[in-house]
């Protein structure tokens, strides 16, 4: 084999990994676009090196690209932006193969919104070896390798992770489908109708809300009662000349799933400029997450474009 189609057939060793190693990189990172910057970065890497030696390719990418989001969680920059009360997850939308493996419940919670957060308190090595076992259920020997630490260490990193994650995680289980669908409809029409009282029975006694503040703010704004969240959204979700302004127009407000959580986005022309997540509990809503900052949105408007809507539940907001 000349070494033209040699670099061919590696491009293609390397090409049947870039969703799993893509995938692996955003549980690591929270972010789609420094996901797709660690797996490019990968590739440097794989081409840079001597592959006749490399083995088993698939544990040799895996090792360097969970390395390279080690890197980046341990950055000066990445603390910056990470510290509490700044930073959130980006969204994706339901189908995207960088949600990907979700067959287990494990899968697919390691790849929530909540989850992901939550994961913010981890430390780095605690959140590598969590994601490494929950979602890619490597071995502790694998992990180690991977990180090159003792299989005695991964454990201890991973109790402490689970610890931790389920100390806070109040969500238990999958959500009907159906009954999330049906509370999620609730809950905009309660705020669209001006409904206070049925927006605060919708939330979970110790509900809170999070925002971005569509990028504008300097951190993340937070609300920590029913009856604060419900005024909030309500305030929130009441369209004015001003809003539309700032908006660029009049939005279509869909139903959609984002990380496997019930979401509604607002949706401008095929450009998805804002999108609310819901976790729920219980029959009643836990967390609201408003994301709008247009940075976070760029690869769930791009699935979107690609994506088949149903009616919107609101065709002019």
């Amino acid at each position: 084999m000349d070494s033209t189609a040699t670099d061919r057939f590696d491009t293609s060793r390397f090409e049947a990994s870039r969703n799993r190693l893509a995938s692996l990189a955003y549980r690591l990172l929270g972010s789609a676009a420094d996901a797709e910057d660690a797996v490019q970065d990968a590739f440097l890497h794989w081409q840079a090196a001597d592959r006749q030696r490399i083995k088993v390719p698939e544990a040799w990418l895996t090792k360097v690209v969970t390395n390279l989001c080690l890197d980046r969680l341990r950055s000066a920059q990445a603390r910056r932006e990470r510290t509490a009360g700044a930073w959130l997850p980006e969204p994706l939308l339901d189908g995207d193969p960088m949600l990907g493996p979700a067959d287990s419940f494990e899968q697919r919670e390691s790849v929530s919104l909540a989850v992901l957060t939550l994961m913010e308190r981890l430390s780095p090595l605690e959140r590598a070896v969590y994601v490494l076992r929950e979602a890619f259920s490597y071995s502790h020997a694998e992990i180690a390798e991977i990180l090159d630490i003792t299989e005695s260490a991964s454990q201890q990193h991973l109790h402490r992770a689970r610890r931790r994650i389920t100390a806070a995680r109040r969500r238990g289980g999958d959500v009907d489908p159906a009954s999330a669908r049906r509370i999620v409809e609730e809950f905009l029409a309660a705020a669209s109708s001006g409904r206070t009282e049925r927006l605060v029975a919708l939330l979970t006694d110790d509900a809170t809300a999070i925002s971005d503040g569509a990028g504008l703010a300097g951190k993340l704004l937070r609300y920590d009662t029913p009856q604060r969240i419900a005024a909030v959204v309500r305030a929130g979700l009441k369209p004015t000349p001003a809003k539309r302004r700032f908006a660029g127009g009049t939005p279509a407000i869909h139903y959609a799933l984002v990380n496997g959580d019930p979401a509604i986005l607002f949706v401008l022309g095929d450009q998805v400029i804002g999108a609310v997540a819901f976790d729920i509990t219980g029959g009643r809503i836990a967390t609201v997450r408003g994301i709008a900052a247009p940075a976070r949105l760029v690869r769930l408007t791009e699935a979107w474009r690609q994506h088949e809507p149903d009616t919107p539940l609101i065709s002019q907001w």
